[in-house]
């Protein structure tokens, strides 16, 4: 469990543990993952007086210093008092009242004071000068103990040979020295320093010092999130701005997507681009050879719907149960009656099965069976032709054309089929599989993310089997994210990519896509001139994470949460560049004409151009 704890969590346990019973459990303590670099880095400023807070002011505090931390160069006074023009004299001051004295330890000159002269003397080989009273030069108990001890407690961890080079000692006797510390449970050996090498020594003391300052760095580290951090977290685990080839990539994008219900419109226009180099023949060749099904999930207006990817053998586990509202009409129940005891079956049969008339009146049944989840095509050709028709099909008036119409291509087949397993999967194996899917989708699932899927049974439903996973050690439970309920379940990995996201400049996505956090885990943003929407067609534009602009279907309308006017031009620019060669025409700003907003300036900068409908930018001009 340990092992599959989040980095943080890992850490702050590791950092909690006696040093004994951390060697127990994971062999020689191995620091450099646990002690957190910038403490490091500040005690060694803070046990050196060279912390703006620590440094020496006056000739007593001088004195005081030179005892803590041993002989210093003037250059290392210089930079370790309140006043560098004030150091000479404060040192004259020392020379004079006999409190300090020049020496050279290593060939560099040095302040040492008085009451060091001894161990300095029999330590190192340091002659006093004379006059010295002879009280101050009594033979010290264990002269290199003191000396390579006091180094020690004055500095973060440190290697054999920083103290051999700064004492002018050969490294083998510093070694021998430093063992014995250790013997004596004065020092530590092990790796702590973040990125070091090799055998590393520490003052007790100043490791305590060092395990709790990381600690609370780590503790605020696992400090829930705002909830708005999920605007950079989410994009970021769908791999948004990928620009992998999507025959590589395409099976990985729809493992994580199936089940969620996308508009059909926006597919292969925006949510599927978003995520890699996409060519809508690497996902004809993935249903042609069936590893891919589609299933309809429910009409949204004339021309569109929504739909759900799956992988074909994840389907009797994800997919819901049909909709026991199915169409009922005269045609409906021949295409159900004929696909039930003949297969999957071609246009050409349905229309005959239906009993001929009209073909779009077969089309239209067709249509009406797929958005209830009740039959499906091997091609997203159909739907692909169902979405783009413009305008009202014509009437056949009764008689089949040689031409099969483009939206009842390909062959139909039931739903059902796909899940004719007897018995199918049991409950318990159904629960599991969600829970995983949402954990796949997600990484960080919480109670909003549940709901806004529509799950049925909802939150309360999976958490028994969240909380099996937990105990199994295969996710999290915890407080990760602010205001979207006590209890959270995440992957390890997704938890600290949580934690560690960064800002990854504008990103543009369609207020439907699956990693748009507003509207579904998170609730929008109030504004006075509109209600943003998940519907197709609208986009939003985040920065670095934060929402600042919602355009509407079309991008004819704009409403705008923060004055990041480059960013909002930026992510309408990019607009314009999905509307594959086609113009975008902005014509109102916060419920305002674009021509008085405070854009109107940034956008004719920009290239926009001004036109009787509003701000108009044309892609390649």
């Amino acid at each position: 469990v340990y092992k599959r704890q989040p980095l943080a969590e890992k850490r702050a346990t590791a950092l909690t543990l006696d040093r004994e019973l951390l060697r127990e459990l994971l062999g020689d303590p191995q620091f450099r993952d646990l002690l957190d670099a910038d403490v490091i880095a500040d005690v060694e400023l803070e046990l050196q007086r060279l912390a703006p807070e620590r440094r020496m002011a006056g000739a007593d505090a001088l004195h005081d210093g030179l005892r803590q931390l041993g002989p210093l160069s003037e250059a290392a006074i210089a930079s370790r008092v309140t006043d560098e023009a004030a150091a000479t004299q404060w040192l004259e001051e020392l020379r004079t009242s006999r409190r300090a004295v020049p020496i050279r330890i290593a060939g560099e000159g040095r302040w040492a004071a008085v009451e060091d002269l001894a161990r300095l003397r029999d330590a190192l080989g340091v002659q006093p000068p004379p006059g010295i009273p002879s009280a101050l030069l009594e033979p010290a108990a264990d002269p290199l103990g003191d000396v390579v001890g006091r180094y020690a407690r004055t500095h973060a961890p440190f290697t054999a040979d920083q103290v051999a080079a700064d004492l002018g000692l050969a490294e083998v006797v510093v070694g021998e020295v430093l063992k014995r510390l250790e013997m004596e449970s004065r020092v530590a050996s092990g790796a702590y320093q973040p990125g070091g090498q090799g055998t590393e020594w520490v003052d007790l003391e100043v490791l305590r010092r060092l395990r709790r300052r990381s600690l609370a760095v780590l503790r605020s580290e696992i400090e829930a999130v705002e909830p708005d951090r999920l605007g950079l977290y989410l994009p970021a685990w769908h791999g948004i701005g990928n620009t992998a080839p999507g025959q590589a990539r395409l099976p990985e994008v729809l493992r994580m997507l199936q089940g969620s219900a996308i508009p059909a419109s926006i597919l292969e226009r925006d949510v599927l681009p978003a995520r890699m180099s996409y060519n809508q023949a690497d996902l004809d060749l993935l249903l042609a050879s069936g590893e891919i099904v589609w299933v309809g999930r429910g009409a949204a207006g004339t021309k569109d719907g929504k739909i759900s990817m799956f992988l074909r053998d994840h389907v009797p586990l994800l997919l819901e149960r049909a909709n026991p509202d199915v169409p009922s009409g005269e045609i409906h129940h021949s295409l159900r009656a004929h696909l039930s005891s003949r297969g999957a079956s071609f246009f050409q049969d349905l229309y005959i099965a239906a009993g001929g008339g009209d073909p779009q009146a077969v089309v239209a049944a067709l249509w009406d069976m797929v958005w209830s989840g009740e039959i499906t095509n091997d091609t997203l050709a159909p739907l692909r032709a169902f979405v783009g028709a413009r305008g009202k099909a014509k009437s056949t008036r009764g008689r089949m054309s040689s031409s099969v119409p483009p939206a009842g291509s390909g062959r139909w087949y039931l739903v059902a089929d796909l899940d004719n397993a007897d018995p199918g999967p049991a409950p318990e194996q159904r629960a599991k599989a969600i829970a995983e899917q949402l954990l796949e989708r997600h990484g960080v699932v919480t109670r909003p993310a549940v709901l806004a899927e529509d799950i049925r049974g909802g939150f309360a439903g999976l958490y028994p089997v969240f909380a099996t996973m937990e105990d199994a050690g295969a996710v999290r439970r915890g407080y990760f994210i602010e205001s979207l309920g006590g209890a959270q379940f995440g992957l390890p990995g997704a938890i600290d990519r949580l934690r560690d996201a960064r800002g990854t400049g504008v990103v543009v996505l369609a207020a439907a896509d699956p990693a748009n956090p507003y509207g579904a885990v998170l609730p929008w943003p109030g504004h006075e001139s509109g209600s943003p929407s998940r519907r197709a067609g609208a986009y939003i534009i985040l920065a670095d994470g934060q929402l600042v602009g919602f355009a509407e279907r079309g991008g004819r309308a704009l409403l705008t949460f923060t004055d990041a006017t480059d960013a909002i031009v930026t992510g309408l620019i990019d607009m314009s560049q999905r509307a594959r060669k086609r113009s975008l025409t902005l014509a109102k700003v916060d419920g305002e004409s674009v021509h008085s907003s405070a854009l109107s300036e940034a956008l004719l900068a920009a290239g926009f151009a001004t036109g009787y409908k509003g701000l108009t930018y044309r892609p390649g001009r």
